[in-house]
């Protein structure tokens, strides 16, 4: 538990270090107006913040930084702000005037604001992650090799792949996987179902497929046909090389190489899709590596009161929590009640 006097040193370090990028001294938050503390408890105050971590010293510095575990106390305290500038929110709500009928459209519309507005990388899921789900799957030998893989959504959506089938796998063993698929997993959103298939009947499979991992690799490959990049939108994917604490080309080059990883963006946005209010995600909470010095602030949007999709922006851990929580407040707000109007 902080004193209000750690509270309000920590708010000024952490305001001004996503002000300036800079390390913080006692003495530049000792001239603030609304600090009435000297540089001397000023000091001592960061090093008691230090000790129970929530301000980390860089070694070539005096100054502090916030550590993961002082911005989470950071936003979890965070006290509602008007940092909309007025132009801004007219563009918000503009935005709903264009002449824009496909749902799709409309996401992608709305990311692009995102990214210009803030600087940071917006990334959304579109409502066909949450909506489209498996109506049928079909295995279709073409000989001992090959297959023709086809997959009917609940949209009336068909996809179809050829693919490779692993030596050794009988035209029985592939009927049984295909019929035990669709008897169990009719209706699991597509996302979902590689997961579902080991959870729900991975011990079934391997009771009576012998083969039942060659065949999830066709499965997967099934999957992996490129419809999921229609799905996930990213706009401002190189803000991230504006950021001073980018700079350095290995850091970012992970974050731009993740962001073409499909499968897993869509793992790690539908995991912050959790209905209700702004998720924010700070450095290693994020669970990859390549997020590690970045947060993922997250909404989810509505259509007549079901989540369909999701909203984040992804920056550095020094971002401007409060505006980016308050853009994204209003826009999925505003979002939900354009597609239920127009649903």
């Amino acid at each position: 538990m902080l004193t209000e006097r750690q509270r309000m040193i920590l708010n000024a370090i952490v305001d001004d270090y996503i002000r300036s990028a800079e390390p913080v001294g006692s003495r530049s938050i000792s001239k603030r107006g609304d600090v009435s503390y000297s540089p001397a408890t000023i000091r001592n105050e960061m090093a008691d913040l230090e000790e129970l971590g929530f301000l980390e010293q860089p070694h070539t510095s005096a100054g502090r930084i916030p550590s993961h575990k002082g911005y989470r106390y950071y936003v979890d305290h965070l006290a509602p702000q008007d940092l909309i500038k007025p132009k801004e929110l007219h563009t918000l709500k503009t935005f709903f005037a264009e002449k824009l009928n496909a749902i799709e459209q409309i996401v992608q519309h709305a990311g692009t604001i995102l990214s210009n507005m803030t600087n940071y990388t917006s990334i959304l899921l579109g409502p066909e992650v949450f909506n489209t789900s498996l109506r049928h799957f079909q295995l279709l030998p073409l000989n001992e090799n090959t297959a023709v893989a086809i997959i009917v959504t609940n949209t009336g959506q068909v996809e179809n792949k050829t693919v490779s089938i692993p030596a050794g796998i009988s035209v029985s063993e592939i009927e049984h996987f295909v019929n035990l698929l669709n008897r169990k997993l009719t209706g699991i959103p597509i996302y979902k179902l590689k997961t579902a298939l080991y959870n729900e009947i991975g011990q079934e499979m391997e009771r009576y497929v012998s083969h039942f991992e060659g065949l999830m690799s066709v499965l997967d490959d099934a999957l992996d046909n490129g419809q999921d990049t229609q799905r996930l939108f990213l706009s401002g994917m190189t803000n991230m090389l504006t950021q001073p604490e980018f700079r350095e080309v290995d850091k970012v080059k992970s974050i731009l190489d993740l962001f073409q990883e499909t499968p897993t963006m869509l793992k790690m946005m539908a995991s912050a899709s959790s209905p209700g209010g702004i998720q924010v995600r700070i450095g290693t909470e994020n669970g990859h590596e390549a997020f590690a010095n970045c947060s993922l602030i997250t909404a989810t949007y509505a259509i007549d009161g079901e989540a369909v999709g999701t909203i984040g922006i992804l920056g550095p851990t020094r971002m401007e929590y409060a505006r980016v929580i308050g853009i994204l407040d209003i826009l999925s707000k505003d979002l939900s009640r354009f597609l239920s109007r127009i649903h």
